[in-house]
């Protein structure tokens, strides 16, 4: 059971690491929470479902789909709600971000109502029975899937020129912008990224607990928020490993305390912090002034 457990722990996990980058990567280069961030999970997720229930699309498909959308939307949020307060005061954009979570959310309550739907993702789900322990071919899919995410992310910012645009941006705009970077085109790439992964998750999510619903972005994304930290913010290798971690160690506490996984998840984080502020990956930054 306690095999099973890491199984399970390292397949949610996977999800928090994908919600994780998109926060991750928003705060490496503008310094912002994006606290929609949940809710394009969320809307991803609903994406997908109205692809493979309506359309009646394959699941891959409705998929790539979803990432489309939600990467969509993540760029229309940018322009519209964050983009404009750039040079505003921080506090500005954060509750920016915080009404635009609550929008998006109160407008797929409104549409599709607040009744959870079932998920039919119309794959062939069978058990595995490797070395004594039962592994289902639906969670080799979703880490398969997401270390392929995950990996192609790495490939993009270590080794493409865009990548190396965003490294730069993230460690000095002023800088980038004047050796010809440009810094709007940057960012609303990092947002459609970032937002596409986190369509993605919602889709894997959906899937894995065959239940999507309009309340369903609020704890994973509470949960990617926290991988993020955990993992230190404004990295990316850090984010992967935060949301792993934070995977493991709840899937693991709920075998021996089931009703408090929750809080042993954010414990660890608590405990992490104490040990060092800036998270597992994290370094700190000394600002100039």
């Amino acid at each position: 059971m306690f095999f099973e457990q890491i199984i399970n722990g390292l397949t949610l996990g996977s999800t928090y690491s994908l919600i994780a980058l998109g926060y991750t990567m928003v705060y490496g280069i503008l310094e912002l929470i994006n606290f929609a961030h949940s809710e394009i999970y969320m809307i991803g997720a609903f994406i997908g479902l109205t692809m493979v229930s309506v359309y009646k699309l394959p699941f891959f498909a409705a998929l790539i789909i979803s990432m489309m959308g939600s990467c969509l939307l993540g760029i229309i949020i940018e322009k519209a709600a964050y983009k404009p307060l750039r040079k505003a005061n921080r506090i500005a954009p954060l509750i920016s971000a915080i009404g635009v979570s609550i929008f998006l959310q109160n407008a797929v309550l409104m549409i599709v109502g607040p009744q959870a739907r079932s998920f039919p993702s119309g794959l062939h789900i069978t058990t595995l029975n490797i070395g004594g322990f039962r592994i289902s071919t639906l969670q080799l899919l979703i880490l398969l899937v997401s270390v392929i995410l995950m990996v192609g992310l790495h490939f993009l910012i270590q080794k493409t020129k865009l990548g190396q645009a965003m490294r730069a941006t993230a460690q000095d705009k002023e800088a980038a912008q004047l050796m010809g970077i440009k810094i709007d085109h940057v960012i609303t790439f990092t947002f459609a990224i970032g937002s596409a992964l986190g369509g993605a998750a919602g889709v894997l999510v959906g899937v894995y607990f065959d239940s999507v619903d309009p309340m369903m972005g609020f704890f994973p994304g509470l949960k990617g928020f926290v991988a993020a930290v955990l993992g230190g913010i404004g990295s990316i290798p850090g984010a992967m490993l935060g949301g792993l971690i934070l995977g493991l160690v709840e899937m693991v506490g709920a075998v021996y305390m089931s009703r408090y996984k929750d809080a042993i998840a954010f414990a660890v984080l608590i405990f992490i912090l104490l040990l060092k502020p800036t998270g597992l990956l994290g370094r700190s930054v000394q600002e100039k002034v």
